[in-house]
């Protein structure tokens, strides 16, 4: 029997399209938060801004925000944990308008490295399930290089490339699948950026993922949670709307 996860349809209309047809236009450029609801909101007051649509689940309720940032009009959305619902948000803001999309994130580390280092994902680990309705199957999937190659232009020695694995398993991250990782050369894990930028591939727009190291697998059996780099939540904030402010 076929693996269904395995069994790939391209078709680009499904069933439940993303855009209904609700009335919103966001701006193409657009920064994806997976960052506190807290910390969204005092960044977010820094600016002049408006609320230009929300997206609204069972459990949770998602504003999109236009951010004015000297002439340009730019996009803020807080994103939700895991691939799936990240994904569908992601989906939903692409059918609204965004075309260049910078997430920012933490991320777990699997060697030794300190809390709160700033890293720029250039190819994802394809872990999890949401990335192979987006894509055929493959093991990995490479970030968009030209706003990855911006990112770090932009940002410079505050940053380095990495590869990372995407899990949708997050107390399954054992000390083989840790292992499997690191040979396949990654050195960070999270939970979404396979499947964006899957979607973001199978929709034709740009997708980076600035990264922000939080707690420590690098010690299989002494995980270190630390402070899960909350330190870096308005940071990060800023440096990618730095980003998207000096897109062309």
């Amino acid at each position: 029997m076929t693996l269904p996860l395995l069994t790939y349809d391209g078709t680009p209309r499904a069933v439940l399209d993303p855009f209904r047809d609700e009335g919103f236009t966001f701006p193409a450029k657009m920064l994806y938060a997976f960052i506190t609801p807290e910390n969204v909101a005092t960044f977010v007051a820094r600016y002049p801004h408006k609320v230009v649509g929300e997206f609204v689940t069972v459990s949770n309720h998602f504003e999109v925000y236009a951010l004015t940032v000297g002439d340009q009009q730019i996009g803020l959305c807080r994103a939700p944990l895991g691939a799936p619902a990240a994904t569908q948000l992601l989906d939903f803001l692409i059918a609204y308008g965004a075309k260049q999309i910078i997430a920012v994130g933490s991320c777990g580390v699997l060697v030794e490295t300190p809390e709160n280092q700033l890293m720029v994902a250039t190819r994802a680990l394809r872990d999890e399930g949401t990335s192979f309705h987006y894509l055929p199957a493959a093991a990995t999937v490479a970030l968009d290089e030209t706003l990855t190659t911006h990112l770090m232009t932009v940002l410079g020695t505050a940053v380095r490339p990495v590869q990372t694995w995407t899990t949708d398993g997050y107390f399954r991250e054992t000390e083989q699948k840790i292992a499997a990782s690191l040979a396949a050369g990654c050195e960070v894990v999270e939970m979404e950026c396979a499947a964006l930028a899957a979607c973001a591939e199978f929709r034709a727009v740009q997708f980076a993922q600035l990264l922000f190291t939080a707690d420590s697998l690098a010690a299989v059996a002494a995980y270190d949670a630390r402070d899960f780099g909350v330190a870096s939540h308005l940071r990060v904030l800023a440096a990618g709307l730095d980003c998207l402010a000096q897109l062309a």
